[in-house]
């Protein structure tokens, strides 16, 4: 199963039985504003809304943390998705929060899951079809979640690694010159972290680079893909691209620091700047 897929495949596939499109776009909290709103308003024909904060763990304090794997489930399973259903989620950026979405599917243990290179973005600037408001309800399936431990690691996990650690912010904000858009969260990075912006990987179209641009991308921050990495970022959404990223170049020992700096920030651990 390919872990991106076309806006062509995507057209000459759109009425497959087994297929299930989810609409996982998120929004930073201070842009104000609302996905759904922009899902009811124009979406891929078929798409199901993905929310990415109702889909978490309602009791953490802490941004779209991993459900529960019967949680995650019950869900899917409200949205049609089956155990041989094929996932593809998509985003309005071109990429940007369906990478988290196909993680989340992937460190479930669904290994049917993609995301539409280059998104509604892309989509859109084809001319193609989009529908209003919400598809009828879908026929409940079954589906089963396992949780795969060695995808996601917790900050005393990351406290202790000897794994190098890849932060998909900005510059800026992994230098710590800009303020943080939670309250409560101080500037700065993890100690030892290697900065490499999520859109250093994707083109000005929203689409993950080619493989050769991407390795160079992880090579000129310092990073071996082969050894092990965590993925981290403000709150585990854009760290999915890297994972993303490193899954296309073929690397397999990695995992998403699920907290990252929503958690890292605010809990007294040590923080690095410049």
């Amino acid at each position: 199963m390919s872990n991106l897929v076309s806006t062509q495949w995507l057209a000459a596939h759109l009425n497959d039985a087994n297929l299930v499109v989810l609409d996982a776009t998120w929004h930073l909290p201070n842009l104000q504003r609302n996905a759904f709103e922009e899902y009811e308003s124009a979406h891929i024909p078929g798409a199901r809304f993905f929310d990415l904060d109702k889909t978490s763990d309602q009791t953490s304090p802490l941004p779209h943390m991993l459900p529960t794997a019967s949680d995650f489930a019950f869900a899917m399973q409200r949205f049609g998705v089956g155990n041989t259903s094929h996932v593809l989620a998509y985003d309005s950026y071109g990429l940007f929060s369906a990478a988290r979405c196909w993680w989340m599917f992937k460190v479930f243990g669904h290994e049917k899951v993609s995301v539409l290179d280059g998104g509604l973005k892309k989509w859109l600037a084809e001319g193609r079809a989009t529908s209003r408001g919400q598809p009828s309800p879908p026929t409940i399936s079954q589906f089963s979640a396992t949780l795969k431990p060695h995808m996601v690691r917790n900050s005393d996990e990351v406290a202790t690694t000897s794994a190098q650690i890849v932060d998909a912010r900005s510059p800026a904000r992994f230098r710590g010159e800009e303020p943080e858009p939670r309250p409560g969260v101080k500037p700065g990075h993890i100690p030892g972290a290697h900065n490499l912006h999520y859109a250093r990987l994707l083109t000005a179209e929203g689409m993950l680079k080619p493989q050769a641009q991407l390795a160079e991308a992880f090579a000129s921050t310092g990073i071996d893909p082969q050894k092990p990495v965590i993925t981290s970022c403000g709150s585990g959404v854009t760290a999915a691209i890297i994972t993303l990223a490193l899954t296309q170049l073929g690397a397999s020992n990695h995992a998403l620091y699920d907290g990252s700096w929503a958690q890292w920030g605010a809990s007294g651990r040590p923080v690095a700047s410049g």
